[in-house]
């Protein structure tokens, strides 16, 4: 038996890095899993690869191509959801977008493309699992922050505020969701060793060299714990980083 068995999750951002590692480690534990993501290649390949390791019979792993900046492809993946499941226990928000630039050099374009991607695609998947499982009795909201919500690197504004605007959507996600019994969390994962990162240096506007990371099986294994606590324990915020990584102390 496993700790998800009869769940369904919707994961953004499930085609590569933390979103995949979420998915691969949820359909371990039993639960169908909806990938959504913009690549439709990466994120199949993604769903056989996970597939193929979870022996996925009573459960299954779904492909879903969206572009969770766009309103309608995002009530589209829910519909798809409802359509294929008939509910949606878990919602992770991994999806995200990067752009590293003085501020006085970032472009309006990708100062939009950070936000969109991980704000708004964000609240509108969010909006979307809260409908549903409002009418179903409750849920589970994870959302990947990251330790740039709370100690920002330079050249990261874009970036760093997509981050502490996360944090302050599951806040007011958690307050909303209460009566509904539907929960959110936020997740801040410090380095770690995404397709983007191996054998890359620090991805920011200064390079710092190469930095230690940390797989995503251990940013997974704190989300299975957030969505497997007992339905009257919630917790709200968790830090996980490596323990040599730069972040206590810096600016």
């Amino acid at each position: 038996m496993g700790q998800l068995d009869g769940k369904v999750a919707v994961i953004t951002g499930g085609g590569s890095g933390i979103g995949k590692g979420i998915a691969r480690a949820f359909a371990a534990e039993g639960c169908s899993v909806a990938l959504a993501g913009r690549n439709a290649a990466r994120l199949q390949a993604a769903a056989d690869e996970i597939t193929r390791e979870s022996g996925a019979g009573s459960h299954d792993v779904l492909a879903i191509p969206t572009d969770v900046t766009v309103e309608a492809q995002v009530v589209a993946l829910f519909q798809q959801v409802m359509a294929h499941w008939g509910r949606v226990d878990i919602l992770v928000n991994s999806a995200a977008a990067f752009d590293w630039a003085r501020i006085d050099e970032l472009s309006l374009a990708a100062w939009q493309c950070v936000i969109d991607t991980g704000v708004t695609g964000a609240f509108l998947c969010t909006r979307e699992a809260f409908r549903i499982m409002k009418a179903q009795g409750g849920g589970r909201i994870v959302n990947i922050g990251s330790i740039a919500a709370q100690r920002p690197r330079e050249f990261s504004a874009a970036y760093t505020t997509s981050k502490h605007a996360i944090w302050g959507l599951t806040q007011s996600t958690a307050l909303d969701g209460r009566e509904f019994n539907i929960v959110a969390s936020c997740l801040h994962p410090g380095n770690v060793a995404v397709e983007r990162r191996l054998g890359a240096p620090a991805q920011s506007g200064k390079d710092e060299g190469n930095e230690v990371l940390m797989p995503t099986t251990e940013i997974a294994r704190v989300a299975l714990l957030m969505v497997t606590l007992p339905p009257d324990v919630n917790m709200l915020e968790a830090i996980v980083l490596p323990v040599q990584q730069k972040y206590l102390g810096r600016g």
